[in-house]
């Protein structure tokens, strides 16, 4: 839900362009990350870039995801998949474009984080002479754009991200997003699935599948405003997803607290959805600094894998 009244959009010269999105991460985010993590990035990338290299029977402290479940259940005893390192990564970028992802301040709502963080990622990953690619999704495939490296390929990710999403007036499944994956990335990869996780339910069970497949990053967005009803006054509120709009008091303190309990559902049965697909997420605020936020998900990855 946001207001339905707009502020006028900035002049041109303040439009935001793939140049200058990439030449201020360069600056404010991937400069400061190069000094915390002194160009060693595994603990963000780690097990990407992986070949299949053998199967043992499983020891304390494997990782479950490498359990290979046909192997198993034929040895009646669980057997884990080995790899072996590749020189480079085959990245990708599943990214969720639905209309939601247009919430939050006009300066810096979803989609706007959305571009800096695929931009960050992927010029991390492109500068060690990676591949990235990605999918884009408003409710059904938007684009794929073929895995490349090169800073070219930034840009790109970036323009095609800054470009208004399809239209669309239907609730989102996020399962067609995750489908697109499994049936797209054929050899294990490095995924990154990105979306604020407003979605109609049934989208655990196929991100089940994708995180047994491949080395997942699961990263959800945010809005502080999402689980928080400001003092506003009484405005209009329109429904992103349908277009329904509603005339609400944000003044009164009951519908507040109605809306925070809501909220807090809403993050419930979220927190079940990822339990129940055995993926824990990584979650970005749109006002988090972007530096702080890397840095906490590169500290939980590589507490995961000890």
């Amino acid at each position: 839900m946001r207001a339905s009244v707009q502020p006028p959009p900035p002049p041109s010269d303040l439009q935001p362009t793939p140049e200058r999105i990439l030449h201020r991460l360069e600056w404010r985010v991937i400069r400061r990350l190069d000094g915390i993590f002194q160009g060693d990035y595994r603990t963000l990338f780690y097990g990407a870039g992986l070949d299949f290299a053998d199967l043992r029977e499983y020891q304390a402290n494997d990782d479950v995801r490498h359990i290979d479940w046909n192997v198993t259940a034929r040895m009646d005893s669980p057997y884990v998949r080995e790899y072996v390192e590749d020189r480079e990564v085959t990245a990708w970028m599943l990214l969720d474009r639905s209309p939601s992802m247009s919430f939050g301040l006009e300066e810096r709502p979803k989609g706007l984080v959305l571009t800096e963080v695929v931009a960050t990622l992927a010029r991390l990953l492109t500068r060690r002479g990676n591949r990235v690619g990605a999918i884009l999704y408003t409710g059904q495939v938007e684009q794929t754009i073929p895995p490349a490296g090169g800073r070219n390929q930034v840009l790109r990710l970036a323009h095609d991200l800054l470009r208004p999403p399809a239209a669309t007036r239907t609730a989102t499944d996020l399962s067609g997003l995750i489908f697109a994956g499994l049936n797209t990335i054929k050899r294990r990869s490095l995924i990154f699935l990105i979306s604020d996780f407003i979605s109609a339910p049934g989208w655990e069970r196929p991100l089940t599948l994708l995180a047994r497949k491949h080395d997942l990053v699961a990263i959800r967005l945010w809005d502080r405003r999402e689980v928080e009803l400001p003092d506003a006054g009484v405005i209009v509120m329109e429904d992103a997803e349908t277009g329904e709009q509603l005339l609400v008091d944000t003044g009164d303190p009951g519908l507040r607290r109605r809306f925070a309990e809501l909220a807090r559902v809403r993050e419930e049965r979220l927190k079940a959805g990822f339990m129940n697909a055995g993926v824990d997420p990584f979650d970005i605020a749109t006002d988090e600094d972007l530096v702080v936020a890397l840095v906490r998900m590169a500290e939980q990855r590589k507490k995961r894998v000890r």
